[in-house]
């Protein structure tokens, strides 16, 4: 007698108690894991490896990030389901998917024009119609629909991202990987309703980097 398969669903339940786990316990972030189903965002040859708590390549030298860090940015941003969002860096669109289910409105950025069209079909084929996009440069950010509630950065930008940090309300939160080498600390960004920000380290992670202008693909 042969054991069968595992069920998404089992293989899901899983990863959400891996999550909880390693930190990751905001019931609304958990809740908005589970209803989105990470093998529509993963490229066929890794479908069977979408439950898997691990990065994964996806187009144009990019990756769909692991679980747990996606978790633990989006838990760290604090949503309110009235917020405006900024995500910089679309990928494959499952971040944005999981922003799209804790907030009210989610822009976001992607210079691979490929990518942006393909993550624009997922968001269709899930019903996210509080998700709008932009083929462009992320580190400009989108200073025409500023200033946001919250602000994501999915690459690591080099230094302190000051053009971004300037889109954030006064009260605002932004987290973001940073620096230049292959590891980088993931940030937490804070307004204090001043001017000013309260920096908290979460730990080092490792991103692609943040790149200035938009991508020329063939």
């Amino acid at each position: 007698m042969t054991d069968e398969p595992e069920t998404s669903q089992t293989r899901m339940a899983r990863l959400i108690l891996a999550l909880r786990s390693q930190g990751v316990t905001d019931p609304r972030v958990l809740d908005a894991i589970e209803r989105t189903p990470r093998e529509i965002f993963t490229p066929d040859l890794f479908k069977e490896r979408a439950f898997e708590d691990s990065a994964l390549p996806i187009a144009c030298g990019q990756t769909i990030s692991q679980p747990f860090i996606v978790g633990l940015m989006t838990q760290a941003l604090t949503l309110e389901p009235r917020a405006r969002v900024l995500e910089i860096g679309t990928g494959s669109g499952y971040q944005t998917a999981i922003l799209s289910r804790l907030s009210r409105l989610v822009y976001t950025v992607e210079r691979y024009r490929t990518l942006m069209r393909e993550a624009e079909e997922r968001f269709k084929t899930l019903g996210l119609v509080n998700v709008i996009t932009r083929f462009g440069d992320g580190g400009e950010g989108w200073a025409e629909q500023a200033p946001f509630d919250r602000i994501m950065v999915t690459a690591a930008a080099p230094e302190e991202p000051r053009t971004l940090l300037a889109q954030l309300k006064p009260n605002g939160v932004l987290v973001a990987p940073i620096g230049k080498g292959p590891v980088q600390s993931l940030r937490r960004y804070a307004g204090d309703g001043q001017g000013g920000f309260k920096v908290e380290l979460l730990g080092d992670v490792r991103f692609v980097p943040l790149l200035d202008g938009v991508a020329r693909e063939l």
